[in-house]
């Protein structure tokens, strides 16, 4: 005898009759996925805070939340983050490379890297510290690159000698651009790479949710930078000290690459990979 009314409208599993369900797909590492508003294509670096990592073919990296909004050979995924009973993996550093156990720090190399100033280099060196010691890298602050060209002439640049610069409020017409394009057309050009974040202070690479803030404050051009921002915070800025100790209040709420902007990530990425070009 034919069931004259069919199944029960109201049985489990109702609401999703001819719902199409994206399938979910664990962000494991070599995994390619493209993210289908950006359209930018890479493979899956390292997850991290429901943060994925990916670097296309040219080793450009960019940073997504993990969630739907990804495709994979062109088929709609929801990435997640791999599952607990995965095989355990290497510990990391803080910039997300693999930590290498017991290993001393390489001699030096003759390359350097050069930021403008302490708060730069302190930043770099929480991040990238370890990594940077196992590539033999000294990390100079230079304070100011009002003088690059002359302290450029007094390093002498060469093959081997290699010189990385990261320069804050890297934009275009501001001071910082003229000189970078000097650098590229004068005599260290080939030996000497510039690069910046477009932030008026390292300060502003440190993401703002890290702080409470939905973002950083604005400061009027009249104004100088950190004082202003220590004022809008409500913080003490009467003198150096006082900055200091701002600065190293930001600092702390700093654990690895995933509190701070992809701007300044991508860029030190960039220099250590052209300082260690063998």
């Amino acid at each position: 005898m034919n069931e004259r009314y069919g199944a029960d409208v109201l049985s489990p599993g109702w609401r999703d009759v001819g719902r199409t369900v994206i399938p979910s797909r664990e962000a494991v590492r070599d995994l390619v996925v493209e993210e289908a508003t950006t359209g930018f294509c890479g493979a899956v670096i390292r997850v991290e805070k429901k943060i994925v990592t990916l670097e296309d073919r040219h080793g450009k990296l960019r940073l997504f939340p993990l969630g739907a909004g990804f495709l994979i050979d062109g088929k709609p995924v929801v990435l997640v983050v791999p599952a607990a009973n995965a095989p355990a993996t290497r510990a990391r550093t803080a910039s997300g490379s693999m930590a290498v156990k017991d290993a001393p720090a390489r001699i030096a190399r003759a390359s350097r890297i050069f930021v403008e100033g302490r708060h730069d280099a302190e930043l770099v060196e929480k991040v990238w510290g370890a990594d940077l010691r196992i590539e033999g890298v000294v990390v100079e602050y230079i304070e100011g690159v009002d003088n690059l060209e002359e302290l450029l002439s007094g390093f002498r640049p060469g093959a081997g000698r290699r010189v990385g610069v990261l320069v804050d409020h890297l934009v275009p017409g501001s001071k910082e651009s003229r000189i970078a394009e000097a650098v590229a057309r004068g005599p260290h050009g080939r030996n000497v790479l510039v690069v910046g974040h477009p932030y008026v202070d390292v300060w502003q690479s440190v993401k703002p949710e890290r702080l409470g803030l939905a973002a950083w404050p604005q400061v009027p051009r009249s104004v100088e930078w950190k004082h202003g921002i220590c004022a809008a915070l409500g913080w003490p800025h009467e003198d150096q000290a006082d900055i200091a100790r701002a600065w190293q209040r930001i600092l702390g709420r700093v654990r690895s690459f995933a509190d701070l902007e992809p701007q300044l990530l991508g860029r030190v990425e960039q220099l250590i990979d052209f300082v260690t070009a063998e």
